[in-house]
């Protein structure tokens, strides 16, 4: 079975509800959790194969896309590459391999902060820029990998896993939203998608 693909064959067995059955014999009070966990687990899968279906005809991994999506959301298209981790949510290490292969593209350009040389500012380019939309305009049509999915239903996902999020202390102890007037530094990402909410909990090759 390829990653991410769907089960196939002609067992018509969900496998994750045979789990909850025999767990719910045997540990009746852990089988609702152990599904859960298993449910996204796979789902995961599922989703990030979809996705990264739909970015490869641009010549784009998840990873590569969310780099491009992240600068172009910036007023000035640049990020210092250690904050680019942090919003990301992965090693400095990941953003070093994914920023370098866009910039061998002409994707995204690289060059030291003039107020500090140790830091590095990755900017996006304006090829940059059309690829980061044209990718983002293939994902909307294919709803993030999710269609049928009412917003309501996408909603409640992301609450049901943001409570999981924050029982292992991935969120802000306080999270105050931004007013609408109030001015965004030049390396500030807009608002609504700042840190980028759909990232995946699973690193994968750039």
């Amino acid at each position: 079975m390829p990653y991410g693909g769907p089960v196939t064959g002609t067992d018509s067995l969900d496998p994750i509800a045979e789990a909850h059955r025999q767990w719910s014999a045997r540990w009746p009070g852990h089988a609702d959790q152990m599904a859960a966990v298993t449910s996204v687990m796979r789902a995961q899968q599922l989703l990030l194969g979809r996705i990264e279906a739909v970015l490869k005809p641009f010549g784009l991994t998840f990873a590569a896309y969310e780099a491009l999506r992240l600068l172009a959301f910036t007023r000035t298209g640049t990020l210092p590459m250690g904050k680019m981790g942090q919003r990301l949510m992965v090693h400095a290490a990941s953003v070093t391999n994914v920023i370098g292969r866009l910039e061998r593209r002409g994707l995204v350009g690289r060059a030291p902060s003039p107020d500090d040389r140790r830091v590095v500012l990755a900017t996006i380019t304006a090829d940059g820029r059309e690829l980061a939309e044209a990718a983002t305009a293939a994902l909307h049509d294919a709803d993030f990998g999710m269609p049928g999915l009412s917003p309501a239903q996408a909603a409640a996902i992301t609450a049901a896993l943001r409570a999981v999020r924050a029982s292992a202390g991935d969120l802000p102890a306080e999270e105050v939203p931004l007013a609408e007037d109030t001015p965004l530094a030049d390396d500030t990402p807009l608002a609504e998608d700042a840190p980028l909410p759909w990232r995946a909990t699973t690193e994968r090759r750039p």
